[in-house]
C-alpha cells in the first residue's frame, strides 16, 4: 500500500529531528517511535492503513536522517523521553497518542507513565519494558560501558560495496526482518561513503547502556500507565522470549493484549502482517 508521505524537520532546543508525516490534517495526533537502529520507514507499511490519524513518525536522535547527539552525550532512555516532550511541544500537541515499536514502545510507556495528562492512548508493537539489572550488577555494568566508550574511536563502521550487501547484513541483526523490510529500512538508513555505503546511525548506539533500571523500577513505570493501551505481541518476536513475560502480561491492568503471527517486525515484514496490526489498531483508535 502506498500513500502520500510528507518529509518533516523538527527543530528542538538541543537537536534537529527528521520525521515522516502521514494522514489527514484533522486526524487524531499520534507520535510514532521506531525501534533500536531502525528509522521512520518502519511505519511505511502500517501508517497508511491506520484510519483518521495524523501520524508523525520520528527518526529518533542518532537514527535515520535525524542529527546525532553532541560529543559527550549518550542515548539513555530518559533522554529519548525528553526528546518526545520537546517534539510534541514543537508540534503544538497538548494531548496525543503514542505508537511505538520495540525501543519506541519502551519510550512510549515511560513517557505515558511520567506525564499521564499528555497521553490519550498507547499503541505498542512487540515492546514494553527495558532490559533490567539487579542493584548488585550496576557497578560492573557501568564499568563495562565506560571501557566500551573509551574503545569506540578504534571501531570503524562497516562499508558495503553495494546496497544489497548492507541489506543482507541487516538480515543478520537483532530482531529478524524480511528482505523487503530490510530494504525499506536501508533506504533511509544508509549513506554513500568512499568505497560504497555505510549506516547513518550513530556508532554510540551500539555501546552498552551505562545504567539500567531495576526490575522493580521498570514494573513501576508499567503500573503508572493510566491511558488505554493496546500491545501487539509477535508470536516469533522478542517479547515472548523474556522470562516470566506471560505472568507479567496477565497482571497488567488497562492493557489490551493481542498476539499475532510474525516476527519482531511483523508490521513491516509483509503486507499481511501490516494489515493484521492495522486491523487491531483501527479498532483500538475508534
Amino acid at each position: 500500500m502506498t500513500a502520500h508521505v510528507q518529509e518533516l524537520r523538527i527543530n528542538l532546543p538541543h537537536i534537529e529531528l527528521a520525521a515522516h508525516l502521514f494522514g489527514p490534517e484533522d486526524g487524531q495526533p499520534v507520535l510514532a517511535l521506531h525501534g533500536w537502529l531502525d528509522n521512520a520507514m518502519t511505519f511505511s507499511r502500517l501508517a497508511p492503513r491506520l484510519h483518521g490519524l495524523r501520524i508523525v513518525a520520528l527518526d529518533l536522535p542518532g537514527h535515520g536522517l535525524s542529527a546525532h547527539r553532541p560529543a559527550g552525550c549518550g542515548y539513555l532512555l530518559q533522554d529519548y523521553v525528553q526528546d518526545v516532550l520537546y517534539a510534541v511541544e514543537q508540534l503544538g500537541w497538548k494531548r496525543f497518542s503514542l505508537l511505538g515499536h520495540s525501543l519506541g514502545a519502551i519510550i512510549s510507556v515511560m513517557f505515558a507513565s511520567a506525564l499521564p495528562e499528555r497521553v490519550e492512548r498507547l499503541a505498542l508493537i512487540d515492546g514494553l519494558m527495558p532490559y533490567t539489572t539487579t542493584p548488585e550488577e550496576a557497578p560492573s555494568k557501568l564499568g563495562n560501558a565506560l571501557r566500551a566508550q573509551l574503545n569506540l574511536p578504534n571501531k570503524r563502521k562497516p562499508v558495503y560495496e553495494r546496497i544489497e550487501d548492507a541489506v543482507q547484513a541487516r538480515l543478520k541483526g537483532v530482531g529478524s526482518v524480511s528482505v523487503e523490510a530490510a530494504e525499506l529500512l536501508a533506504e533511509r538508513g544508509l549513506m554513500p561513503v568512499p568505497g560504497g555505503y555505510t549506516w547513518r546511525s550513530d556508532a554510540r548506539l551500539t555501546l552498552p547502556t551505562t545504567l539500567r533500571l531495576t526490575a522493580a523500577q521498570a514494573l513501576a513505570f508499567l503500573k503508572a500507565v493510566k491511558c488505554p493501551a493496546q500491545l501487539i505481541v509477535a508470536e516469533q518476536g522478542l517479547l515472548v522470549n523474556i522470562p516470566g513475560i506471560n505472568e507479567l502480561l496477565a497482571g497488567l491492568e488497562g492493557f489490551k493484549i493481542e498476539q499475532l503471527p510474525g516476527g519482531h517486525h511483523l508490521h513491516l515484514d509483509d503486507e499481511a502482517g501490516a494489515q493484521a496490526v492495522a486491523d487491531c489498531f483501527n479498532r483500538f483508535f475508534v
